[in-house]
């Protein structure tokens, strides 16, 4: 399996069942798992004394195995029990009686004198508050002046939505087996796992063929092969065509961000269809992107009529106004043969009708909503439910796809998949920045691309180009850095001894 796919709890469950019945025992993956745990410690840290903290179920028994591999390397390890040693069963017993040190109960004084922390208290599959004893164990081992290493996820952390269940341990590292889970990489989960390393415990695709993995982490590597590069024999009209629409005379800025970015990204033309009112302030402002008047639906409908002969995206929502005029003209997107990426006030304008939003959209209509813009057209999902969820329910309500903005931003297909992005720079939270992501995301579509594909990867360009941009970047930054974001991801691989540079491919 590839690296960016995302397990549940279920589904390495199934995972692992598969590789006990292909002749893998249990306590083999455990004492994998352990191992594995205990070599990252070794490579992470120079020696010092550890403390274990061990739960009652499979996690504990992981870190009896850390444990006991780390004391016969020479590390001073101590170990501290959830409940009693006899309610152990199965693999976790097996692997505490082969533990020869004394085992403490779980109480905070296990902690003194510890370089390092091993949290083996609950890893997957919890999902129900941490409270009394072992929160009182997790706000002991974060107040503690240790780092601490995760055994699969921190402990407290929800496995499938990244949510605290209570308390909740502050890792430095994380070492988790076979692959990631989306506690992961979703927000608040991801800020307490550190540096996450996915190791082999002998579970393999094989063993997870029945799986059909539908949650990714979003990569190049998910939605490379539909990534068009120019053709030598190309011309504009086969990078397709976005039309931008913007909103009044003193509301332009926003359409024109969305504008650059899907001509940055690689659109062959890009048009601003203006209010007549606007069409000045818009001029002044571009060179290469086209302005043209439109200020009704009918105007709209007009220009998109080239979407037969060859792909034409419509963008409707940065700054566009609130209200009956943005309906009508988003219907008109909608009811035409041009794609559609919907944004901000387009979205709100159907706060009180979703349904007449709905019916109008197709499966690779993107729609980029914020968590404050989700609840007004889907007021009946629960964000706090879990953002990875929600996003999925409402792509299979709207029938689009929904792009969930945010430090972890989501992207979910009505056909179930779902993706979790994973490069976004907190500097992204600037103004206008929403605006060039709907550009990348409609320049990407106008190629060729398919509507998740496309939206995953005008979400990772949108992160990458924030990180080469860097910290103070305003959201005109982000199109400008475009051009050294697809040099480093088209790069020919370098060859034994040569550079990226030197490559056969640069000459």
């Amino acid at each position: 399996m590839a690296g960016f796919i995302l397990l549940s709890s279920d589904q390495m469950r199934t995972a692992e069942a598969a590789a006990i019945k292909a002749g893998i025992a249990s306590a083999g993956l455990m004492e994998a798992a352990g191992k594995q745990t205990a070599n990252i410690a070794m490579r992470a840290w120079t020696q010092r004394p550890v403390a274990v903290i061990c739960g009652p179920g499979n996690n504990g028994g992981d870190g009896f195995v850390a444990a006991r591999v780390l004391s016969e390397a020479g590390w001073p390890v101590k170990i501290a029990l959830m409940g009693e040693r006899g309610a152990l069963s199965g693999d976790a017993r097996l692997m505490a009686d082969l533990y020869a040190g004394e085992i403490a109960p779980m109480t905070p004084e296990i902690l003194e004198g510890a370089g390092l922390i091993i949290d083996a208290l609950f890893g997957t599959g919890l999902s129900r508050p941490v409270i009394e004893a072992p929160a009182a164990m997790i706000d002991a081992i974060n107040a503690y002046q240790a780092p601490v290493l995760a055994v699969d996820i921190p402990s407290g952390i929800h496995t499938d939505n990244g949510a605290l269940l209570g308390a909740a341990v502050n890792a430095a590292r994380t070492v988790t087996f076979f692959q990631k889970k989306p506690g992961h990489v979703l927000y608040p989960g991801r800020a307490h796992c550190g540096v996450v390393d996915v190791v082999d415990i002998g579970v393999t695709g094989d063993h997870a063929r029945e799986i059909r993995p539908d949650t990714f982490e979003n990569h190049p590597g998910l939605w490379g092969r539909y990534f068009r590069r120019p053709s030598p024999t190309g011309h504009k009209y086969h990078r397709g065509s976005v039309m931008v629409v913007s909103g009044g005379p003193l509301n332009t800025g926003a359409a024109r961000l969305a504008a650059r970015g899907a001509l940055r990204i690689g659109a062959g033309l890009v048009t601003i269809l203006s209010p007549r009112d606007a069409a000045a302030a818009n001029a002044a402002h571009l060179t290469a992107i086209m302005v043209s008047p439109a200020d009704t639906a009918a105007e709209i409908a007009g220009h998109l009529t080239g979407a037969g002969k060859y792909p034409v995206i419509g963008v409707i929502g940065p700054a566009a106004g609130v209200g009956g005029a943005t309906r009508e003209k988003t219907l008109a997107i909608l009811n035409s043969n041009a794609g559609a990426v919907l944004d901000a006030d387009s979205l709100t304008s159907f706060a009180e009708v979703p349904r007449d939003l709905f019916e109008g959209l197709r499966p690779d209509d993107i729609l980029t909503p914020h968590s404050g813009e989700f609840p007004r057209l889907f007021p009946d999902l629960d964000l706090a439910a879990g953002k990875l969820a929600a996003a999925r329910a409402a792509s299979a309500l709207s029938g689009a796809i929904i792009v969930l903005k945010g430090p972890d931003t989501v992207i979910a297909a009505p056909d179930g998949r779902a993706a979790v992005n994973v490069n976004a720079p907190p500097e992204l939270a600037s103004a206008g920045s929403g605006d060039v992501l709907a550009g990348f995301a409609a320049g990407m579509r106008a190629q060729g691309m398919p509507g998740f594909e496309a939206a995953c990867a005008g979400v990772w360009f949108h992160g990458a180009c924030g990180q080469a941009a860097g910290p103070g970047l305003i959201a005109e930054d982000l199109p400008e850095a475009v051009p050294a974001v697809l040099r480093s991801l088209m790069a020919p691989p370098a060859v034994d001894g040569e550079s990226a540079a030197t490559g056969p491919a640069a000459s």
